[in-house]
């Protein structure tokens, strides 16, 4: 595909390239602000319902199950209509269960909800999409890794700000029990005014919308393959689905994390829920630049055009992880939880990063199909962490578990290591790795 930008200028919204990169990463972080809304506001919603640890357990792994599954339909949806109809159609039906959680009246509608949410979920997958068809392989790592982080951010900043805005409006005289419901009705909204933003000023490629493209005839075969198509061809390649595993020990960590911090500081260390939820909001908040410095440490190893050296680099990276992941769960006061915790996260997000540089090499032709397989095993992985919190009971003690499974998918990493023609000119429009 031709006209991809070979760098990032970060002041700038002229060219297609520019613009999509802005936007989709603005989409992004509202849709996970929107995402993981409900989360810092759980234990208020526990008491209003009468909420048990099981139900807590269903109701995060409700609010990433659904996401599994439509982040492996949006990636071919965006190979076949295009990231701009796509993120427009997710961003627009999306808002239709966050709008819908708001007037919960019990904790089976409420979890019926919760799920709906989890489809949102899925704008990670079209916004790395979107950068990957807009960026060359000489930035692309950092384009992808820079958006996904500050998107990701979204899921740190409604931790800490949806409980000041609960706070804001219960003194506005609005009673606490009905105050949580008024909150959540604002990430609903801005996800429709998104929505009519993303489709004013986006289009699907440096040379224009695909259907334009396929009518003219100029629709690169690499972007225009039928969506069941991709997934099949992406299903075919084993490093997808290695990556599919190390995306779940690094995002799907992270996911519960988000899912489950704020509840942690408040039962383990006798915390406000503002204290709380700014203690949870920072792990998040890393994402503004932990992803992208993955990512940007991932183009600087494969300068010379190595794709395995992004692969040595996201096994670095995941071993990282897993050390400080069993940091957090041994640490016994709030101050070395808080810190164990940043520095599990920085190692977590730059994995995240690592892992989305590799993605565009994995099957060109098949771009959407693996980046919705690799997405989805992110959410794969915090559903995981779902079912492990609910079989042991105690969030400390699968932590530590899930530390020695981060071990393990590392493992896969290396698995992921390309043929010996896998060296990828950096500076080129377009790139093919050998199989």
């Amino acid at each position: 595909m031709t006209g991809k930008a070979d760098n990032i200028n970060l002041f700038s919204f002229q060219g297609a390239p520019m613009r999509a990169f802005h936007l989709t990463w603005v989409a992004f972080f509202i849709c996970f602000f929107a995402w993981f809304a409900c989360a810092p506001l759980m234990p208020v919603i526990k008491g209003e319902f009468g909420l048990s640890m099981e139900q807590i357990a269903n109701i995060n792994i409700a609010a990433v199950a659904i996401t599994i599954f439509v982040r492996l339909l949006v990636g071919p949806l965006c190979d076949r209509y295009g990231p701009r109809k796509t993120y427009t159609g997710l961003l627009l039906i999306g808002a239709i269960p966050v709008l819908g959680v708001a007037m919960a009246q019990s904790y089976e509608t409420f979890l019926l909800a919760r799920l709906g949410i989890g489809a949102v979920g899925a704008s990670f997958v079209i916004t790395q999409y979107h950068t990957s068809v807009m960026f060359s392989p000489k930035v692309v790592g950092t384009a992808n890794a820079a958006a996904a982080g500050w998107g990701n951010a979204g899921g740190g900043a409604a931790q800490a700000l949806m409980p000041l805005l609960l706070t804001a409006v219960v003194m506005l005289g609005v009673s606490q029990s009905m105050s949580w419901r008024v909150a959540l009705v604002v990430p609903g909204v801005m996800m429709i005014v998104m929505a009519f933003v993303y489709w004013r000023y986006t289009q699907d490629c440096p040379a224009g919308n695909y259907d334009d493209l396929r009518k003219t005839g100029n629709l690169p075969a690499s972007a225009g393959k039928g969506g069941w198509a991709s997934f099949t061809e992406g299903c075919r390649n084993h490093r997808a689905w290695l990556l599919f595993v190390t995306y779940g020990a690094c995002f799907g960590i992270e996911i519960f994390i988000h899912n489950i911090a704020a509840v942690y500081y408040v039962d383990h260390f006798d915390l406000t829920l503002g204290q709380a939820g700014m203690a949870a909001g920072s792990f998040g908040l890393l994402a503004l630049f932990a992803r992208a410095l993955g990512g940007w440490l991932s183009d600087r190893a494969a300068r010379g055009g190595d794709v395995n050296r992004r692969v040595t680099i996201l096994f670095v990276l995941m071993i990282g992880e897993a050390l400080g992941l069993l940091w957090f769960a041994q640490a016994d006061g709030v101050v070395f939880a808080v810190v164990a915790m940043l520095v599990f996260g920085l190692f977590t997000h730059m994995a995240c990063g690592a892992t989305y540089a590799l993605v565009p090499f994995v099957a060109p032709k098949a771009l959407g199909g693996v980046a919705g397989i690799v997405g989805a095993g992110g959410n794969v992985g915090a559903v995981a962490a779902g079912f492990l919190m609910k079989g042991t009971g105690d969030i400390q003690s699968t932590l530590t578990i899930l530390s020695g499974l981060v071990v393990v998918a590392s493992l896969c990493a290396l698995g992921a290591r390309f043929g010996s023609t896998s060296r990828i000119p950096s500076s080129t429009p377009s790139a093919t790795v050998a199989a």
